[in-house]
């Protein structure tokens, strides 16, 4: 291979030029005027873009890059900011807004991309390897290529600092009032620092020769501020959730004390670990439920496992349900660790075709399952062998494992309840995860079954369930069904009837598609169910209307050819449907996309 060569072009920000004989890559690209010094810098094409973090100073030139020739390549997190930047630059909420994130900087205009860079990860672009580090703080997104010149390790940090401290605090205010960006910058300063690069290559300023001093400097000013606007006493421990993120729950099974949701680890004598959940690592605080780019999953923690517990390969994850706080980093384990996803097989179909449903906190990529786990049935992993049961409540797709672990019963339950400090659990229902009447009945009779000693809950970690606070479990269970078959006109307390699948969907003008629509009777006889299609002007549906039979309490499925229109962009598909003699109206909707 070449060696490479570096090169900066001082634009509205640094453009690093890496080059191998005559042709280079960059990190980030300013407004482009590198592609008017290619003679200068003795190189024919630039083949390759790498970009550290979405500010438009970075990459305002993208568009000169891509038209001439090449590839551009963006941190993952941000992948939509690029490929939809048009939608997120309308999204902008402009009056009596919170948001004080400096989401205007982002770009205006789509641009095709190549790709997303692979994160923790080496990967050649051009003629160049180049290992990319997530290191959020600037942006949530932003992450840190490291390259090896003359034999010394390079990084280059976007605008994670600069040589007199930080290139902007207020990016670092992800929040009104929180410290999301302060802390998580803490944290990516010492990732950075584990590498122990030689010299930093900032995108504004200049290079840092001396980068554990740069971070001396910076890191105890910056935690300062921080502190000086948290309202908690305990100050920050973000040394600690780097050095020792993972508790014992009991001498083979840790919990990650940084996760926003919590995740926990199996060990077994093999040296393998088996997760339960994966979702944000490290989570600094950063609000929940935004948009792609504002949601950041990270392997922070997994080094930790190899360097303290003697943990030799991460083997598998087990999900107890779909949410994106417990399955975001799923994708990222399995690309950068082999780790295979273990769902149970109400949850696997959602993690897979998560455009299928319309429910709350889905992640948005497919995650592929690489062994669907059968309700009631156990399997064996290594010394541990783990039984999945039903556990819909807090959702419909949901599941519990139930393992011994140093001869303690132990029960994973996910998010099923919330514990109070005085042993108290509230039963966590939210309607719009399909909520069924008896959901907790049917749960506390799977508590007196098992009798766990520990329960392994998705927020608060591991619990020791008492009998005075399974007993009131019950007795609320019993109590909810009670009060929603008193109060509701329908004995249904999900409120929905009929659902549109898929849910989300693109098509071609003119193409035909299939749509089903599912319907569920809530009433205790065999009722016929009636819907009518409902689409846009222009558009075709075959049949119109249907009618089929849905058994008492059960469900049935009609199909629909749905013929789009021509004209390109987002349309509504609905369902007007009845239920027995219960008339709906549009009662379900689907969102298509034409183009």
């Amino acid at each position: 291979m070449a060696a490479v060569e570096l090169a900066l072009v001082q634009d509205t920000c640094n453009v690093w030029v890496l080059k191998t004989g005559r042709d280079a890559v960059c990190v980030d690209f300013g407004a482009g005027t590198v592609l008017d010094r290619l003679d200068e810098l003795g190189v024919d094409r630039i083949t390759d873009v790498l970009v550290t973090h979405y500010h438009r100073d970075g990459v305002q030139g993208l568009p000169r890059a891509a038209a001439a020739g090449a590839r551009v390549w963006v941190p993952p997190v941000e992948r939509d900011l690029f490929t939809d930047a048009g939608v997120h630059w309308r999204r902008q909420k402009l009056a009596a807004s919170y948001e004080v994130r400096q989401e205007s900087f982002a770009p205006v205009a789509d641009l095709e991309i190549a790709g997303t860079v692979d994160e923790y990860r080496s990967r050649r672009y051009g003629g160049v390897d180049v290992y990319t580090l997530p290191t959020p703080g600037h942006t949530m997104g932003s992450v840190t290529y490291f390259v090896e010149l003359d034999g010394k390790l390079d990084a280059f940090t976007g605008d994670l600092l600069h040589a007199h401290g930080l290139w902007s605090l207020a990016a670092t205010q992800w929040t009104y009032v929180g410290v999301s960006g302060q802390a998580a910058t803490l944290l990516s300063l010492r990732a950075l620092a584990a590498r122990e690069p030689a010299v930093l290559h900032p995108a504004h300023g200049d290079s840092i020769d001396d980068p554990d001093a740069a971070i001396a400097y910076l890191e105890p000013r910056l935690a300062e501020v921080l502190e000086l606007r948290r309202a908690e006493e305990a100050p920050f421990g973000y040394r600690r959730w780097l050095e020792h993120p993972w508790d014992h729950v009991l001498p083979h099974l840790l919990v990650n004390t940084t996760s926003e949701a919590c995740s926990y680890a199996l060990l077994s004598e093999t040296g393998s670990a088996l997760l339960v959940d994966w979702g944000y690592d490290c989570w600094t605080g950063w609000p929940m439920g935004g948009e792609r780019h504002l949601c950041r999953p990270a392997l922070t923690s997994i080094g930790s496992l190899r360097r303290d517990h003697g943990v030799e390969r991460i083997e598998a994850v087990l999900t107890t349900h779909y949410h994106d706080d417990h399955v975001a980093g799923t994708n990222l384990l399995r690309d950068v660790e082999g780790t295979e996803v273990w769902s149970p097989e109400n949850v696997a179909p959602i993690l897979e075709q998560p455009e299928r449903y319309d429910i709350p906190c889905l992640w948005f990529d497919p995650i592929r399952v690489d062994r669907v786990l059968r309700l009631g049935e156990s399997i064996r992993w290594h010394e541990y062998e783990i039984t999945t049961h039903p556990l819909p409540g807090h959702t419909r797709y949901a599941a519990a494992f139930e393992l011994e672990v140093d001869g303690t019963r132990v029960l994973a339950t996910g998010d099923q309840q919330s514990h109070e400090a005085n042993g108290r659990m509230i039963a966590n229902y939210q309607y719009r995860n399909r909520f069924a009447i008896d959901d907790y009945v049917a749960t506390t009779e799977l508590y007196d079954r098992i009798r766990p000693e520990i329960m392994l809950t998705g927020h608060g970690r591991a619990q020791e369930p008492t009998a005075a606070g399974l007993e009131r479990l019950r007795h609320d269970a019993h109590r909810i069904a009670d009060l929603h078959r008193e109060l509701l006109a329908v004995p249904d307390a999900e409120g929905v009837l009929a659902r549109i699948v898929p849910y989300r969907s693109t098509v071609d003008a003119g193409a035909t598609a299939t749509f089903e629509v599912e319907l569920r009777n809530p009433f205790s006889t065999d009722v016929d169910g009636r819907v009518a299609l409902v689409a846009p002007d222009g558009w075709a549906t075959d049949p119109q209307q249907q009618s089929v039979a849905v058994p008492a309490q059960g469900e049935a499925t009609v199909r629909f050819a749905v013929t789009a229109g021509d004209v390109a962009g987002p349309a509504p598909i609905l369902a007007d449907v009845t239920i027995g003699e219960l008339g709906l109206g549009q009662h379900a909707d689907a969102r298509v996309t034409v183009r």
